[in-house]
C-alpha cells in the first residue's frame, strides 16, 4: 500500500498492525449507520413498567397502600438502584449479549411477576429486585455505546435511547386508559404489569441474537467494514480488543475527578423531578434535537445550560402562576428541559473519560450519586399537597438551576484544563505534540510500538492529542 494517504482519506492501524488501514468517510458513514440501524431500534423498543399508571388503575386500593406506603414502593426501587449500579460495568467484563439477555429477561419476569403480588411486603420485594436489574440494564446500554460510537457520535445515540421513556409513556397512557376502561376479570392494575412485562420477555431472545459484543464482531458488518470498526476502536482506546476486565486503578481514580463529580451532582439535581403526566413527545423530540446538536458543535456543557434553564422555567411557573393555560404551557417546558438534559449529562460523562474503565466509573458514579435524586423526589409530592404541590415544584425548580449553575462551573474548569494542555503539549496536531505523541505508548499487544507510528491510535484516549469536550 503507497505510503502516502490519498486526500479525504484517514489512515489507521489495521489488523496486524503492519500498515495502515485507509477508508473515507463515506465508508465510516456506512458503518456508523450500520451500527444505528441494527442496535438502536432494539434497544428503543424495550419497555418499561409504570407503577404509575398501576397505582390509577387500583392497585393503591387493592394492596391497601395506606399512609406512605406507595411512596416507599417507589424509594426502595431507587435504593437497590444505587447499591447495585456497579453491576454495569458486566457489560466489560461479560459478553455484552449475554449480559443484556440474562438483564433483560430477570427485569421483564420481575415486572411481570408484579401483577400477581397480593400485599405490599410482597410487592416491596418485587421493586426491591426491579431496582437492582434496571441499575444493570439502563446504565449498561449508555456505556455500551462507548464502545461503538466515537466521541463526536456517541451524545445522539444517548439521547436516542434516553428519549424511549417520554415516547413509550405517550403511548402508556393510552395504553392505560384502553385497560382500565376495559371489563377484564383479573384488575386493571394487574393486566396492566401483564401488558407490559411479557413483551420485555419477548425481547430477551432478540437480544440475545442481535446485540454484538463489539464492533468488528458484528454479523451484519462485512469483513472489510469489521476492519473500519476495528479502526474506528483503536482510533478511541489504542486498542480493539476491549471486552474481559476492568482497570481498578482508573476507577479509583475517577473517584477524585473533580470533574466526574460536578457531572454525577448534576444529574442527580436533574433526576429528582417527578412529572406525573407531562407532554412526553416534545419531550422525546427536545431530547433528540439537543443531542444532536451538542455533538454536531462539541458544546455540550452550553447546551445544558440551556435545557436545564428551560426546565427550571417551567417548574417555577408550576409553583407560581395558577392560570392554567399558562401552567399546561409550563409543562412543556418542564418536561422538555428534564427530559434532554439527562442524556446530555450522560453522554458528557462519556465524552470526558479517556479510557473504557473510566467510562465505566464515571457512570457508576454518575448513577450513584444520581439515583439519591429520585429518593428524594419520591418525597416531594405528598398527596395533602395537592393539585399544585408548590413546594415539589419549587424544589425541582431549584434544582434545575443548580444544574445550570454546575454545568457553567464545569465548562469554566474544562477550558482551563484544555488550556493547561496546549500549554504543555502546543495545540492538537502541531508538531510539539506530535512529538509528545511518539512518547506514549499504545497499551494493545496486538499494535505494539508508539502511538505516533500508528496513525489515530488512541485520539479519544488520554494523551497529547486529548482535549475535553466542552
Amino acid at each position: 500500500m503507497a505510503d502516502q494517504v490519498e486526500e479525504g482519506k484517514t489512515a489507521h492501524m489495521a489488523e496486524g498492525g503492519s500498515f495502515p488501514l485507509e477508508y473515507d468517510a463515506a465508508a465510516d458513514t456506512r458503518v456508523r449507520r450500520k451500527l444505528d440501524w441494527n442496535m438502536l431500534p432494539l434497544f428503543f423498543v424495550l419497555y418499561r413498567s409504570n407503577i404509575g399508571n398501576a397505582e390509577i388503575a387500583g392497585m393503591k386500593k387493592d394492596l391497601k397502600l395506606g399512609g406512605d406506603r406507595y411512596e416507599w414502593l417507589l424509594t426502595i426501587f431507587y435504593i437497590t438502584y444505587i447499591v447495585f449500579e456497579f453491576s454495569l460495568l458486566f457489560w466489560k467484563i461479560l459478553p455484552p449479549h449475554m449480559v443484556a439477555a440474562t438483564v433483560i429477561f430477570l427485569w421483564g419476569l420481575v415486572a411481570t411477576l408484579q401483577s400477581a403480588a397480593q400485599n405490599w411486603s410482597g410487592m416491596m420485594a418485587l421493586r426491591f429486585f426491579l431496582g437492582a436489574f434496571e441499575a444493570a440494564y439502563a446504565p449498561g446500554v449508555i456505556y455500551l455505546f462507548s464502545f461503538f460510537y466515537l466521541r463526536h457520535e456517541v451524545g445522539f445515540r444517548c439521547g436516542i435511547f434516553a428519549s424511549a421513556a417520554p415516547l413509550a409513556s405517550t403511548f402508556a397512557g393510552a395504553l392505560a386508559y384502553g385497560i382500565t376502561n376495559g371489563h377484564s376479570k383479573l384488575a386493571n392494575w394487574r393486566l396492566l404489569f401483564l401488558v407490559e412485562g411479557i413483551p420485555t420477555i419477548l425481547m430477551v431472545p432478540f437480544a440475545y441474537l442481535f446485540i454484538p459484543d463489539s464492533p468488528d464482531r458484528a454479523k451484519f458488518l462485512s469483513p472489510e467494514e469489521k476492519e473500519i470498526a476495528r479502526a474506528r476502536a483503536i482510533r478511541q482506546t489504542g486498542m480493539s480488543e476491549r471486552l474481559g476486565s476492568v482497570d481498578v486503578r482508573q476507577l479509583a481514580k475517577t473517584l477524585f475527578d473533580l470533574k466526574a463529580w460536578c457531572n454525577a451532582m448534576g444529574y442527580s439535581s436533574i433526576d429528582a423531578q417527578g412529572l406525573s403526566a407531562p407532554p412526553y413527545f416534545v419531550a422525546f423530540l427536545f431530547a433528540l434535537i439537543t443531542t444532536f446538536l451538542a455533538d454536531r458543535t462539541q458544546q455540550r456543557g452550553l447546551v445544558l445550560i440551556v435545557t436545564s434553564l428551560v426546565g427550571a422555567i417551567g417548574y417555577l411557573v408550576l409553583a407560581t402562576v395558577d392560570t392554567v393555560g399558562a401552567r399546561y404551557f409550563a409543562v412543556f417546558l418542564a418536561a422538555a428541559g428534564v427530559f434532554s438534559t439527562i442524556p446530555n449529562i450522560l453522554a458528557w460523562t462519556l465524552n470526558n473519560q479517556g479510557n473504557d474503565s473510566r467510562r465505566g466509573a464515571g457512570l457508576v458514579l454518575i448513577n450513584v450519586v444520581g439515583q439519591c435524586g429520585p429518593v428524594l423526589g419520591t418525597r416531594l409530592y405528598p398527596a395533602n399537597e395537592a393539585k399544585r404541590y408548590v413546594k415539589g415544584m419549587s424544589v425541582c425548580a431549584a434544582f434545575m438551576l443548580f444544574a445550570a449553575v454546575l454545568s457553567l462551573a464545569l465548562r469554566f474548569l474544562l477550558v482551563w484544563e484544555n488550556r493547561r494542555l496546549d500549554r504543555k503539549y502546543g495545540a492538537p496536531g502541531s508538531a510539539v505534540a506530535a512529538e509528545s505523541d511518539k512518547e506514549v505508548v499504545t497499551p494493545d499487544e496486538k499494535y505494539p510500538g508508539p502511538v505516533g507510528k500508528a496513525p489515530n491510535a488512541a485520539v479519544e484516549d488520554y494523551g497529547p492529542n486529548y482535549r475535553y469536550v466542552l
